[in-house]
């Protein structure tokens, strides 16, 4: 079945240019251009994958393990083969092409084969011609298990026997930096441990397979890394690349890898087997069990400090819980190490990481990763100097904060613009917001809520400050390419480019800079699928830079195109000649046309690609040039907790942030405000809890999301415009390094309100209840 056998709105999966009178007349860099779905988005037209249909479609349901670890005796899948309006039932042993997956280390099964390693890991799937009959075959299948104890501690993870083939050790860097006798005069120390927070996407995972005339399948779902996924389903279907497609829906939202690659490959199997498209849409408890989750960590931190407040040397051990599989562990392990001593200078770094398996759910991509976890560490450390030093918690961290030349413990030196010490002073001189006592009482929203069990006199206020910092683009050697194609026809450009738009807003950036660069009104930007070249995946802000520069040095290419006849004619350079609000003129004023007319029915078009300067991995000792770029942040956090009842709000979040250029001022503010807020709940009420392996509430009911109660007052008190010379435009990613600070300033600021030390997220009601006399 082709797919044109797919149905959905005429124009699903493009970003089409909103209609006349739809968006402000400014356009080009530097303009509020909304997004062009927020419309079909906000009026509920907007198709996912889970709308998506197609003549002849079966249904598809996963069944589980209900356990964490276990030996598979047997799997008999005869009743649910037998049950009416069943057509296929696929276990290990129907996998034709490899059996694992992994978008860094092939070491996932597609379905478990001798072995759980996890709770919920798939066993087997079935395809139906109901969701109710897939769902119930799969229940029928009935598997014969041999219980194991379950490795749930990362700690007893070196000593216990090997979960996996590969061993339980995933990565260890050991970071040398300095002098190891150095020592300082005041010494801190603390033992801290971060949660497991789930990517909670609005939409649970979903997509349709097709089978292809020619053998091949196509996937339509909501994949933020479309050729990565193809490449490792064809491997699984035992394929060539050629012969799968994916092509990318609607994303409903991405903070980290949005579709894992385990619910797509047993579609993909199931419409191969049948030779009929097959949906799956998973349940919340599914997508709970299925996907990656934040890394819990463990982190041991020891700061020596002179007294003055100057850092001298940091120790620290960081362990990250991966869970069954590798994942992307190893590069959030090198983030994790790399900045374990945040945005400081110290002269003497000791930092020993580890990623370990165990038999908890699997960890991995979530926006931050790494960076967000020392960041609550290393702050909480310099309240404890500051604390022991009686020096204000923002001088202390002024005395200390990174700048431009400046080299981290990676050895590398600071390049890009890194204004620490602006950011900080921005955030610290914002005036505060009122006391509870200048409010009147009806308008006081205690912690807790409206209806709060709390006494006001029973509330403190505590202020905290957090300094955070992550990377932009893959780190350690990775090759980051895009390309992009632009091509105008009747006065029209199209945009084509594989860069998926999770929300960060690519399809509305990559409009902008055509519209800029070719004073062209009307820009669309095309579906995207694997038939065109890759882009890579959504992460770290890699789009903005990578795929940014790619249309923009296509459009480029376009512009020279569109203007050398004139220029030719006129005899004088294209550099010689400018775009602006639709018209060509030329520096002396002898050429003035439009961009329309200078066209007259051509078809232009141009490819490029986009490749940043290349990184390389740390060595034996965690030194290297890692990264292509840093962002920073500082945020100062004001909240309100009942000291008896343990009940936290944040009051506001002042944030200033280091952004290289505004591209589009809406598109930022809205990037940080949700970073923010989800940060907010990493550091308060998310946490997917575990009892020896088992999620113990995988639903919106037992994992908390802050809601608009939860979100506090955002007030972004500065952009620092600072261009970073060796990025289109000069902009930096936006959204993770908010994600990063977030939970720390929240950390920071109950501690101040309560006096407790406040080493645990998110922060449990027992550990926000004051200490007597304090």
């Amino acid at each position: 079945m082709s797919s044109d056998a797919i149905t959905a709105a005429p124009t699903a999966l493009d970003h089409p240019a909103p209609a006349p009178g739809e968006e402000q007349a400014a356009h080009g860099i530097g303009a509020s251009l909304p997004q062009a779905e927020a419309r079909a988005k906000t009026e509920g037209t907007f198709p996912y994958a889970s709308d998506l249909w197609a003549e002849g479609l079966l249904w598809a349901a996963l069944l589980r393990s209900p356990h964490a670890h276990a030996r598979i005796v047997s799997v008999d899948t005869s009743a649910a083969a037998a049950m009416p309006g069943v057509r296929a039932v696929v276990t290990a042993a129907d996998v034709p092409g490899a059996a694992t997956y992994g978008r860094r280390v092939a070491d996932r099964p597609v379905f478990a084969d001798g072995l759980v390693r996890h709770h919920g890991e798939a066993i087997a799937a079935v395809a139906a011609d109901h969701p109710d009959t897939a769902r119930l075959a799969a229940a029928a299948i009935h598997v014969e298990y041999e219980l194991l104890e379950p490795v749930t501690d990362p700690e007893k993870a070196f000593a216990a026997e090997a979960l996996h083939p590969d061993g339980n050790l995933i990565r260890h860097i050991p970071l040398r930096f300095g002098d190891p006798e150095a020592t300082g005069e005041v010494v801190v120390e603390g033992l801290y441990r971060i949660g497991r927070q789930d990517p909670a996407p609005i939409g649970a995972e979903a997509g349709l397979a097709v089978p292809r005339p020619d053998g091949g399948v196509e996937i339509y779902t909501a994949s933020t890394d479309p050729h990565t996924d193809r490449d490792l389903a064809a491997a699984c279907f035992g394929l060539p690349p050629e012969q799968v497609k994916v092509v990318v829906t609607g994303v409903p939202g991405a903070t980290g890898d949005r579709e894992d690659p385990g619910f797509q490959i047993p579609l993909g199997l199931l419409a191969l087997r049948t030779g009929c498209p097959v949906k799956l849409t998973a349940t919340r408890e599914e997508s709970f069990l299925g996907h990656s989750h934040r890394h819990p960590t463990l982190l041991r931190y020891r700061h020596h400090a002179d007294a003055d407040g100057r850092l001298v040397k940091v120790e620290a051990q960081v362990l990250l819980d991966a869970g069954a599989y590798a994942d992307s562990s190893s590069e959030s392990l090198a983030a994790a190490v790399a900045f374990a001593c945040g945005p400081y200078v110290v002269p003497h770094a000791f930092v020993e990481g580890w990623a370990v398996r165990t038999n908890n759910p699997p960890s991995g991509h979530v926006r931050g990763e790494g960076a967000m976890q020392v960041c609550a560490a290393y702050e909480a450390q310099m309240d404890k100097l500051a604390a022991k030093l009686g020096l204000d918690p923002a001088e202390l961290r002024m005395r200390n904060v990174m700048a431009t030349g400046d080299i981290l413990p990676t050895g590398q030196t600071v390049t890009c613009p890194a204004p620490v010490a602006e950011l900080l002073a921005a955030v610290r001189d914002f005036p505060l917001p009122p006391l509870p006592k200048d409010i009147p009482e009806e308008d006081w929203l205690l912690p807790g809520g409206p209806e709060g069990a709390g006494e006001p006199g029973a509330v403190r206020r505590g202020v905290g400050y957090a300094l955070g910092m992550v990377h932009m683009l893959g780190a350690e050697g990775t090759d980051e390419v895009s390309t992009a194609t632009v091509r105008v026809q009747d006065g029209v450009a199209t945009v084509i480019c594989s860069a998926v738009d999770t929300g960060s807003g690519f399809s509305t950036l990559a409009r902008q800079i055509v519209q800029e660069i070719l004073g062209i009104d009307e820009v669309h930007v095309a579906p995207v699928d694997t038939d065109q070249p890759p882009a890579g995946p959504a992460a770290h802000g890699r789009h903005t830079w990578v795929s940014g520069g790619a249309v923009e040095r296509a459009a480029k290419m376009v512009r020279t195109q569109l203007l050398q006849p004139l220029a030719h004619q006129f005899g004088m350079s294209t550099e010689l000649l400018q775009i602006t609000d639709g018209k060509i003129t030329s520096y002396d004023g002898v050429l003035s046309t439009t961009v329309t007319e200078a066209l007259d029915g051509k078809e232009l078009w141009a490819t490029a690609q986009c490749r940043p300067h290349p990184t390389e991995p740390l060595d034996d000792a965690g030194q290297g040039d890692a990264f292509v770029g840093l962002a920073f942040c500082a945020i100062r956090a004001v909240v309100d907790v009942d000291i008896e009842l343990g009940a936290v709000r944040v009051v506001e979040m002042a944030v200033a942030q280091d952004v290289g250029r505004v591209l589009n001022p809406a598109q930022l503010a809205t990037r940080i405000e949700a970073g923010i807020t989800q940060g907010v709940g990493a550091a308060l009420t998310e946490n997917l809890r575990t009892t020896r392996g088992l999620v113990r509430h995988p639903d919106f009911t037992g994992y908390a999301l802050p809601t608009s109660l939860d979100a506090p007052d955002i007030r972004i008190v500065k952009l620092v415009e600072e261009r970073d010379v060796v990025a289109p435009f000069g902009a930096k990613a936006a959204s993770a390094v908010p994600v990063v600070t977030s939970p720390a300033a929240v950390a920071a600021a109950v501690r101040a309100a309560t006096g407790r030390p406040v080493n645990r997220l998110p922060i449990r009601p027992q550990a926000a209840v004051a200490v007597p006399n304090s």
